[in-house]
């Protein structure tokens, strides 16, 4: 079926897109898999071609685009390289929200122009050891005096946490509030008492550097606060974070698609007993199965992309995408290494090493279960 979601602009910057990739990440990718990390001169080259900041306004170094297929094309071929090493992602889907729309003026001219440039690194820290999607339960805490807080605690599997340069920190300012005494405030590299632990030893994605955060009596200025007034955080991160779920869904509907295709071309000419595997039935039914699945969770994704640009798109439809595209990027990816047979479980074939960078993904953003709790919630029952 035809995919009309995107305009000749945005397939002129796909190409613009896919041969940065091609010259300054595939070559290199594999070796910063070994490092656990992606060198922070690669932001900047990023940077230099526009991969940052559409929505930043051109006085600032911007776009001054706020459209979301820009973001559609950088991450869809991302993924379709395999380079789960790059936090761009986070970057311009999740963080640039954040420091576009909730900063003012002084701070937009402190912190947009390196942002867009790639000179800035953002991350979010919003999960703990003890919290993960309850950021109800946050711990850190961050106490005014005069004309600083002081923050205290501790974040967890904080992705771009070693190279950042600027973390938005979920902080209680009024532990007896609830959910009205969480703010939003931005530390910054070199801070005192602001330190990062080990670049944590995970599953897959061995390339995307993913961080301890640790904050002893780290003085943070009002000015580094994010809204006119403390107790905003829980209402900014609840406005933002469909955005960021879609962000995910668009990578694992473009997950899906690029392991399916490589596996229909692998049971093309892989053969069995005299003949292409492909021309078995249960191969043929099961890629049959899986690419009705994935087109159809690809025009979702595509209506809920064009929901976003208009400003129409609620939590309830992006939790929808978030976790049924998730779910169906693992089921796809494991099924598909399955028809490669033992070659399936070699890290030279691009399908083991999607099997391992996929599993988080039903994991953060939201897991699942709460992704189904968020769906249910609006039954009113």
């Amino acid at each position: 079926m035809h995919r009309d979601l995107f305009e000749e602009e945005h397939l002129l910057f796909r190409e613009t897109v896919r041969e940065f990739l091609a010259r300054e990440i595939v070559p290199h990718h594999a070796q910063w898999e070994k490092d656990g990390i992606v060198p922070r001169e690669v932001w900047k080259k990023a940077g230099e071609i526009g991969m940052f900041g559409f929505g930043v306004p051109e006085e600032y170094g911007g776009a001054g685009v706020k459209d979301f297929r820009y973001n559609t094309v950088i991450g869809e071929e991302i993924i379709r390289i395999g380079a789960s090493g790059l936090g761009f992602a986070l970057h311009n889907d999740v963080m640039s929200p954040y420091i576009v729309e909730l900063s003012d003026d002084e701070q937009k001219q402190r912190w947009l122009p390196g942002f867009v440039s790639g000179e800035l690194i953002t991350a979010i820290a919003m999960t703990e050891p003890g919290a993960g999607s309850d950021l109800q339960g946050v711990r850190t805490t961050a106490v005014l005096n005069e004309d600083h807080y002081v923050v205290n605690g501790q974040k967890t599997f904080i992705t771009n946490g070693i190279n950042a340069d600027l973390v938005v920190v979920v902080a209680k300012t009024d532990p007896t509030a609830g959910a009205r005494g969480t703010t939003l405030l931005v530390v910054e590299r070199g801070m005192e008492g602001f330190s990062r632990g080990r670049n944590l030893d995970k599953i897959g994605m061995k390339a995307q550097d993913t961080a301890e955060l640790f904050f002893d009596n780290v003085r943070v200025p009002v000015a580094n606060r994010l809204g006119p007034a403390d107790g905003q955080g829980f209402y900014q991160l609840m406005n933002n974070l469909p955005q960021e779920r879609m962000s995910i869904a668009v990578g694992a509907v473009a997950a899906a698609e690029t392991i399916l295709e490589q596996t229909i071309e692998y049971c093309r000419t892989r053969q069995a007993f005299g003949r292409s595997i492909g021309t078995f039935q249960n191969t043929k039914f099961v890629l049959a199965e899986l690419a009705t699945e994935v087109e159809i969770a690809r025009h979702y994704v595509d209506k809920c992309v064009l929901a976003l640009n208009a400003e129409q798109l609620t939590a309830v439809d992006a939790a929808k995408a978030k976790w049924w595209t998730t779910e169906l990027q693992n089921k796809v990816i494991d099924r598909c290494l399955q028809l490669h047979g033992g070659y399936g479980y070699m890290m030279e074939y691009p399908v083991a090493k999607a099997w391992i960078d996929s599993r988080v993904q039903t994991i953060y953003g939201g897991t699942t279960e709460i992704m189904k709790e968020i769906i249910g919630r609006s039954f009113g029952f």
